[in-house]
């Protein structure tokens, strides 16, 4: 499967790696990363995907709804600044 661009740029420039890197672990730590995080292991683990390798996805549809589908059609989707993925 071929990368992003993005995964291509960091492979490629790994001083800016390590400061994402860095900058995405304080954040993960923040009361606002580890909500968003808590949420989404629990819908994650309420649809039966978290951990099992089935190549699934939950995909967060709204503040509190979520479905099931492929990891890469969920990780592609472009956001465009808004909260959640249009319908």
């Amino acid at each position: 499967m071929a990368s992003g661009k993005t995964s291509q740029y960091y492979k490629k420039n790994p001083d800016a790696r390590k400061r994402r890197l860095k900058q995405q672990a304080k954040y993960n730590k923040s009361k606002k990363g580890l909500k968003i995080r808590t949420a989404a292991n629990k819908c994650n683990r309420k649809m039966g995907t978290y951990g099992n390798r089935d190549g699934q996805d939950s995909s967060h549809t709204g503040p509190n709804t979520c479905k099931k589908e492929s990891m890469k059609i969920n990780r592609t989707r472009p956001r465009k600044g808004k909260k959640y993925a249009s319908k």
